[in-house]
């Protein structure tokens, strides 16, 4: 899936994200009913490959339950306005109620309220009281201090996560993680995120990972890709991720998993990410659509509120059913953003892969014609792949 071009600047490559990609039917078909769609992350076992991002429209507690109980995961953020507010739901109806233009001022002075410790073990005792494991979000500069009381609260799985997080970060003002010591340390597992490269991969796996989140500004509500003109294209993201860890595995026994974070609207989405190499996948906007997200409805990127540069929007994402519906179905729309799992139990039967390790398997070719081909009336009435 590599193609080069010469520049002056030499060589350039081309990448590739979920629209220009379709994968191949295999030579056999299986009943999709009996695809095997359960993966593991740190020795974890996930039921379905669906982790929820940890953005404040997307997980609170009471959704990070319901995540658990349909079998995948739903990641705290424990510097959201869940840990600096005791009613942040109150909060969260005044931010969606804003003139557009007031819109970043308000989500700026919001989270800037400080962080509240004892809400932070509340927020993880809440999750775990209801029987399902406690996953949860910190950015690196917060992560030594508010990680020890979210796990003396009973926290399974941390995610220490950033724009860009690398081993080899340089500042001459701020206090810098070690990270391989951290995840040394730390009882738990660690997903550590986000990256775009092999190498940065690769570092991170060496580190002591339990899994990376692949992925640099492609959420519906991330403005990082202009703001700071960085990312690269998901599929070839996941797909070097993937090597690392077929290159991390060889060298060492271990197996890291993959988790592509971002940039996936409908099931085939989430199938090419899985096809790309992915363990799993983390989604934003698709579950922020659900009836029991905090959002309402709505859905914002969590370097809004950064003072400085904000790289992040509010964005309407509506309701279109239950978390249940959204991912498990039944779906009552054709467009693919319904029924996630379901869409992706079929795409594997058609692609005769059984599991989710032979669904890395499948072959992927460069298509661009993939969602206009045949689609004119489509995309001329706005239904369908045409919306």
């Amino acid at each position: 899936m590599e193609n080069w071009f010469r520049s002056d600047k030499g060589l350039l490559r081309t990448t590739y994200g979920f629209d220009d990609v379709s994968l191949v039917p295999g030579e056999i078909t299986i009943d999709p009913q009996e695809v095997d769609i359960t993966t593991t992350i740190g020795g974890e076992k996930l039921d379905i490959p669906i982790l929820g991002a940890a953005m404040d429209g997307v997980i609170d507690p009471r959704m990070a339950v319901e995540m658990g109980r349909l079998g995948g995961w739903g990641v705290l953020n424990l510097e959201g306005l869940f840990t600096r507010y005791d009613d942040p739901y109150s909060i969260i109806e005044e931010m969606v109620n804003q003139p557009r233009e007031k819109i970043t001022d308000f989500i700026q002075e919001v989270y800037r309220v400080p962080i509240k410790e004892h809400l932070v073990g509340e927020r993880i005792q809440e999750i775990k009281r209801e029987g399902v494991k406690a996953v949860a979000s910190l950015t690196p500069s917060k992560a030594e201090t508010l990680s020890k009381v979210a796990q003396e609260a009973g926290l399974d799985i941390l995610v220490i996560q950033s724009t860009v997080t690398t081993l080899r970060y340089h500042s001459s003002t701020s206090r810098i993680l070690d990270l391989e010591k951290f995840c040394r340390e730390t009882p738990i597992p660690v997903i550590l995120g986000n990256c775009a490269t092999y190498k940065v991969a690769l570092d991170l796996m060496k580190a002591g990972a339990a899994g990376i989140l692949v992925g640099i500004g492609p959420g519906a509500a991330c403005t990082t890709r202009a703001v700071l003109g960085i990312g690269v294209p998901q599929v070839t993201a996941t797909w070097d991720a993937a090597r690392a860890r077929d290159t991390y595995l060889k060298a060492t026994g271990k197996y890291v998993a993959v988790i592509t974070d971002g940039g996936m609207r409908v099931g085939g989405d989430i199938a090419k990410a899985i096809a790309s190499g992915a363990d799993a996948v983390m989604l934003g906007s698709p579950l922020a659509s659900a009836q029991e997200a905090p959002g309402k409805g709505h859905h914002w990127g969590m370097a809004t509120p950064d003072p400085n540069l904000p790289r992040g929007t509010l964005v309407k994402v509506g309701i279109r059913g239950t978390l249940k519906e959204i991912l498990l179905g039944p779906s009552h729309l054709t467009d693919g953003t319904m029924n996630l799992v379901g869409a992706l139990r079929s795409s594997m039967g058609s692609l005769g892969a059984k599991t989710i390790r032979e669904m890395q398997e499948v072959e992927i070719v460069v298509a661009p014609s993939i969602w206009t081909e045949g689609k004119f009336l489509q995309r001329t009435q706005g239904v369908g792949m045409g919306k």
